[in-house]
C-alpha cells in the first residue's frame, strides 16, 4: 500500500445521537451561510485564517453574507476554507474547552432568520436532507436551533500502489484506479480528483486488463490457497464454544477508539508509536474472534471477516504517519508543524509485508515529474 497517512476528515459529522454519530453534515449548509460557533457563540474560523487563503476569504461574517447571497465583490466566508483546516478548527476548539456538549462544536443555519425574512421556508427549500435528517435521526429542527458536529473520516487518499501505465497492482491481474495510485493528486482530495480518476485511470486500467485476458486468459488459482482461505474464513464460526473467545465488534470498536484517537486529525510520534504497537495487540486477539450463528447472513462473521483487512489498513496508516516527519495536505504532526521540502518529491510510503510478518516502510521517489511541474511544486511548497 501507498501514501496511507493521508486521510482525509470531513469537517461536519453528527456527532449525536451515538447511533448516527459520523454521518455526513453536507457542506451545502456552511454554503448556504451556515455560521460554526463555539460554546461562548463566536464564529470562531474568522479567527484563524491561514495566509494562503487569505486574500480569497471575507475579513468578517457580513462580507461572507454577502458572498452567500451572490455579491460578486465579496469574499467567501472563512466557514469555507479548506476541508482540513476547518477539521483542525473544530479540533481546537474542543481542545481547549470550547465544544459543544458532545464533544463538537455548533453549526448554524437557523440564524440566518437575521437576514432574510422567509429563513425557515428557505432552509426547507435549499437543504430539504439535512432538514428531515436532523428532525428524524437527532430530533432537531435546523430551522430553529443549530446542529452538533464535528469531523468524521471521509476518504483515505492512499491505496494500492499500481504501474502508473497499466494500473495493475503487484498482483497479477489485479488492477486498481486510484489518487496514490496514479500519483496525480497525492494528498489533495477532491471531488474534481475522483472524476478523474473514473474517467482516465479507470479507463486505462479497463482497456489494459481487456487485453490482459485476452493475451493470458483468466488464470488459475493454486487449489491449496483455496483451501487455506476457507480454513481462515470458517475459523470465526468453529471457535463459537470456546470460553476465550472475543466478539467481532468489540475489537472493531476498540480499533475505531484507538484510531480516533491516537491516529486521528492531530497526529504525534509517541502516539503513533503507542497506536502501532496497540494495532499489534488487536492482531493477535483477532485470532481468538469467534461468532455465533450460520454462514446464511450473519453480519457478525461478516465483520470478522473484515478484522484482517481493517487492522493491515490501520496498521499501514499508522506506521505511514510514523515516518511522514511534516505536515503536509490532510496529514497534520503537531510535533513536525511545517512542511519539509525533502519529503515533498516521494511518496511517503511503499509498505510491504517484512520477513518477519510485520509492516515495513520505505520511501520511494514520485516518478517522471515534468521539470516544469517540479519547479512549479518547489516554489508553492
Amino acid at each position: 500500500m501507498i501514501d496511507m497517512e493521508f486521510v482525509q476528515f470531513h469537517p461536519t459529522g453528527m456527532v449525536w445521537p451515538p447511533s448516527v454519530k459520523g454521518l455526513l453534515v453536507t457542506e451545502g449548509v456552511r454554503g448556504e451561510g451556515g455560521a460554526l460557533r463555539n460554546s461562548e457563540g463566536q464564529r470562531f474560523m474568522f479567527d484563524d485564517i491561514p495566509p494562503l487563503y487569505a486574500n480569497q476569504t471575507a475579513d468578517t461574517p457580513e462580507e461572507g453574507w454577502r458572498y452567500v447571497t451572490g455579491d460578486r465583490d465579496a469574499r467567501r466566508p472563512a466557514e469555507l476554507l479548506t476541508r482540513d483546516h476547518v477539521a483542525r478548527s473544530i479540533v481546537r476548539e474542543v481542545s481547549e474547552g470550547r465544544g459543544s456538549p458532545h464533544g463538537g462544536v455548533f453549526l448554524d443555519i437557523a440564524w440566518i432568520k437575521e437576514k432574510i425574512p422567509n429563513a425557515e421556508e428557505h432552509i426547507k427549500r435549499k437543504l430539504p436532507a439535512m432538514y428531515h435528517q436532523f428532525m428524524e435521526l437527532a430530533g432537531i429542527d435546523i430551522t430553529k436551533e443549530p446542529m452538533e458536529v464535528g469531523p468524521t473520516t471521509h476518504y483515505v487518499m492512499g491505496g494500492i500502489r499500481v504501474d502508473p501505465e497499466s494500473q495493475m497492482s503487484t498482483v497479477p491481474g489485479l488492477f486498481a484506479a486510484g489518487e496514490a495510485g496514479a500519483g496525480l493528486h497525492g494528498a489533495n482530495r477532491l471531488g474534481g480528483n475522483s472524476l478523474s480518476d473514473l474517467l482516465v485511470f479507470g479507463r486505462r486500467a479497463g482497456e489494459y486488463a481487456a487485453g490482459f485476458v485476452n493475451e493470458r486468459g483468466v488464470g488459475s488459482v493454486d487449489p491449496e490457497e483455496i483451501h487455506r482461505a476457507e480454513i481462515e474464513a470458517m475459523a470465526p464460526l468453529s471457535r463459537q464454544s470456546e470460553t476465550a473467545s472475543i466478539n467481532p465488534y468489540q475489537l472493531q470498536f476498540e480499533l475505531q477508539d484507538l484510531l480516533q484517537d491516537k491516529v486521528g486529525i492531530i497526529r504525534q510520534e509517541d502516539t503513533l508509536e503507542e497506536a502501532s504497537k496497540q494495532i499489534d495487540d488487536l492482531v493477535e486477539k483477532a485470532e481468538s474472534v469467534a461468532v455465533a450463528g450460520t454462514r446464511q447472513f450473519n453480519p457478525g462473521w461478516h465483520t470478522a471477516l473484515d478484522l484482517k483487512h481493517l487492522l493491515t489498513v490501520a496498521k499501514a496508516c499508522a506506521c505511514s504517519a510514523l515516518a511522514r516527519k511534516e505536515s503536509r495536505g490532510a496529514h497534520s504532526r503537531i510535533d513536525f508543524p511545517d512542511k519539509e521540502t525533502g519529503h515533498w518529491a516521494k511518496h511517503t510510503i511503499g509498505l510491504r509485508k517484512a520477513h518477519d510478518g510485520r509492516m515495513e516502510v520505505v520511501e520511494t521517489p514520485i516518478p517522471d515529474i515534468p521539470s516544469e511541474l517540479q519547479k512549479i511544486i518547489e516554489e508553492q511548497g
